[in-house]
């Protein structure tokens, strides 16, 4: 069983930065992408942003492109969520997902939630003006 637990949420005031992390547990996998998608409330599940463990390629929604950075770690599933400039529109509960059943994901799929078989719990991310 894995278990991907994150941390790093909280409050902030409009402006400011957060950094999430998500670090999995239990059993050894393979790892073809990490992501990070949010809940709003009121509002479906949205992409934020993922990246690929092989070549480390990068994707983001247009609404956090050049505000948020996702990053992995050097060794082991652990990948980060850089948020900076914060927006009250940013407060959301944010998840964390990887993919550990294929070797690749397509760039075309890599915003699809389907494309993710291993879910967090969410962080509580609430950004005050």
């Amino acid at each position: 069983q894995v278990q991907l637990v994150e941390s790093g949420g909280g409050l902030v005031q409009a402006g400011g930065s957060l950094r999430l992390s998500c670090a999995a547990s239990g059993r050894t996998f393979s790892n073809a992408a990490m992501a990070w998608f949010r809940r709003a409330p009121g509002k479906e599940r949205e992409f934020v942003a993922a990246i690929k463990w092989s070549g480390g390629n990068t994707y983001y929604a247009d609404s956090v492109e050049g505000r948020f950075t996702i990053s992995r770690a050097n060794a082991g599933n652990t990948v980060y969520l850089q948020m900076n400039s914060l927006k009250p529109e940013d407060t959301a509960v944010y998840f964390c997902a990887a993919n550990s059943f294929v070797k690749f994901v397509r760039s075309s799929q890599i915003r699809n939630p389907r494309e993710y078989d291993l879910w967090g719990q969410g962080t509580q991310v609430t950004v005050s003006s």
